[in-house]
């Protein structure tokens, strides 16, 4: 049977929430194995296993928080060596990413990126023009390397327990050129975008960047997050935290509320798989009306104030 490896990254001293799914999706491939560098990693450990690892290959060296990809690249190699795992799974965020590359080049192994379905080590699929084609990959290589888009797959606990193999790995120092010399964490009061079962969303619609505090407002109200398209945060309105579509997350909340978004596929792609969308464009033609489940044709910033307010008194009554 084939071994696959789920690279768990550890921030911070946080397990990212995608091992999880993608250790469920491990499941259905084949044996379970899961690596987790940096401080947090043993203490991960157990989740890991509760979701499908059986071993857990673990590091809680200060020197994965302290630099930047190399260290891990370099112990990942080393490992690999040893196991000879059939194929990685990585999760689409920014550290992950990194490595994978960067693993892809020390290893001369074939990297895929932008899975959405696993059906073998030896294929999967994507979305390609905007998530218009879905297209089947072969997979090549040993190991196979494989990015997997967020929300791809469900996380469910399978009730297990991993072992643990400490790794002792030593970080030679030219892997250690890329020092993280800082921290900054944006203080947020609802919750995460990606965990939000509400995401109020916005475009080019709101006109200008002040008129995004209307759907904080809203989003506040209903207990959800504020999302944005890729143009407004071009444009500087908004933090690349907000954008929202293929270049930035993906979510699948219970409602996503579209305003001032015309409906381009790069978004829609990243928000599709919401349960029910709401759009509010004064444009009867926008595009996003055509996936919505509820369309209304009128000025966004007339429309928000009365429903932040309609809100608002549902919820004091």
């Amino acid at each position: 049977m084939a071994t696959i490896w789920v690279y768990a990254e550890v921030d911070n001293g946080k397990l990212d929430p995608a091992a999880l799914e993608l250790l469920t999706k491990a499941r259905q491939l084949g044996d379970v194995e899961a690596v987790a560098l940096g401080p947090g990693a043993t203490e991960a450990a157990k989740e890991l296993g509760e979701y499908g690892a059986d071993i857990v290959y673990a590091s809680d060296d200060e020197v994965y928080a302290d630099y930047i990809a190399q260290p891990h690249v370099h112990a990942l190699a080393d490992l690999i060596g040893q196991n000879a795992p059939d194929m990685i799974l990585f999760a689409m965020n920014y550290d992950s990413r990194d490595i994978a590359g960067r693993l892809s080049a020390r290893l001369g192994s074939t990297l895929m990126s932008n899975v959405m379905e696993i059906e073998s080590v030896d294929k999967a699929k994507t979305a390609i023009f905007g998530g218009a084609t879905i297209v089947d990959v072969d997979l090549e290589g040993e190991p196979r390397l494989v990015i997997v888009r967020p929300k791809s797959f469900a996380p469910e606990p399978s009730g297990g327990e991993a072992t643990v193999v400490p790794v002792e790995v030593e970080i030679p120092e030219e892997a250690k050129k890329a020092k993280r010399v800082e921290r900054h964490e944006e203080e947020a009061s609802g919750p995460k975008l990606e965990d939000a079962t509400i995401v109020v969303s916005g475009g080019r619609g709101l006109q200008e960047p002040g008129n995004f505090e209307l759907l904080d407002q809203l989003a506040k109200a209903l207990g959800g997050a504020v999302g944005a398209t890729r143009a407004v945060v071009d444009a500087g309105w908004v933090p690349y935290a907000y954008q929202i579509g293929q270049t930035g997350k993906t979510v699948k909340p219970n409602v996503y509320i579209a305003v001032g978004i015309s409906g381009a596929t790069q978004h829609i792609v990243g928000m599709k798989g919401a349960k029910r969308i709401i759009a509010i464009n004064k444009d009867e033609e926008a595009p996003i009306f055509s996936i919505s489940d509820l369309g209304v044709v009128g000025d966004a910033l007339k429309i928000l104030p009365q429903l932040i307010e309609e809100v608002n008194t549902r919820k004091g009554s």
